[in-house]
């Protein structure tokens, strides 16, 4: 039986994976994304959109399409997503990898402030303040201590509702962003603090670099503790790990 995997996507990495795992013809992969974002960027893989159901309905996927390792390549906050699947794939015996790329570190010149959840960003920016959050709409809610503070908040697709509180908006903006798209949007709300998830990756790192040019302070939220299981940091070594799996066991 050929090898089966299971990719965990909605990350630039995982769409790297994918294009890898596609060209191979000594395993079979299929990808799978949470559906948070509408019309997401397609991955080379046949790919499911969606929740799973919970937990029972991961166990029952994973058996139905005969599963023999998961590569979770989801977003580094992501946290419930993956300790569930480690956690569940533990149970099952099912090999089980993470994709999880390097955090951000501060650079000559940066004014990070490091916070440990969303609720303390209220805490340090001052009630004047402009505020640019590009953490998403996802629980938004955890801001609601900077209501009255001017906010921003960007979003990839248009939203539903109005912003939750008076005085804030949303902006949108589908990435990747040049270090002078982010200047540049920061210059025109007349930010005074940028608020972003220590996700890692080059593609976000552009908005960091323009608060470093124009000497904004940044509240940098920490990420969450990952499962304790195996973890690698980018797509060639997620696909040595696959390949490894392929020589020592045909179905894993």
């Amino acid at each position: 039986m050929i090898p089966r995997v299971l990719l965990l996507a909605g990350t630039a990495e995982a769409r790297a994976l994918a294009a890898a795992l596609a060209a191979r013809t000594d395993l079979s992969a299929i990808a799978s994304l949470a559906g948070a974002t509408q019309a997401p960027a397609p991955l080379a893989l046949p790919t499911r959109t969606g929740g799973f159901g919970g937990a029972e309905g991961f166990v029952a996927f994973l058996r139905a399409e005969r599963i023999g390792a998961v590569v979770d390549a989801t977003h580094p906050f992501a946290a419930r997503i993956s300790a569930r699947s480690a956690m569940l794939c533990r149970e099952l015996a099912v090999p089980y990898l993470q994709l999880l790329r390097p955090e951000w570190t501060p650079q000559p010149g940066d004014r990070w402030h490091i916070i440990a959840r969303e609720e303390e960003a209220a805490d340090i920016i001052p009630p004047e303040a402009r505020v640019f959050l590009a953490t998403g709409p996802a629980q938004i809610d955890r801001f609601a201590g900077l209501s009255g503070r001017q906010v921003i908040c960007r979003r990839i697709d248009a939203s539903p509702e109005p912003f939750p509180w008076p005085q804030g908006r949303y902006v949108q903006g589908r990435p990747p962003f040049t270090v002078a798209d982010e200047e540049a949007l920061l210059r025109r709300f007349r930010v005074d603090w940028l608020v972003t998830r220590n996700a890692g990756g080059a593609s976000g790192r552009s908005k960091l670099e323009a608060a470093r040019r124009l000497g904004l302070p940044v509240a940098m939220i920490a990420r969450p503790a990952q499962p304790d299981a195996p973890q690698v940091g980018n797509p060639a070594a997620a696909l040595d790990w696959i390949e490894r799996r392929i020589w020592t066991n045909a179905s894993f």
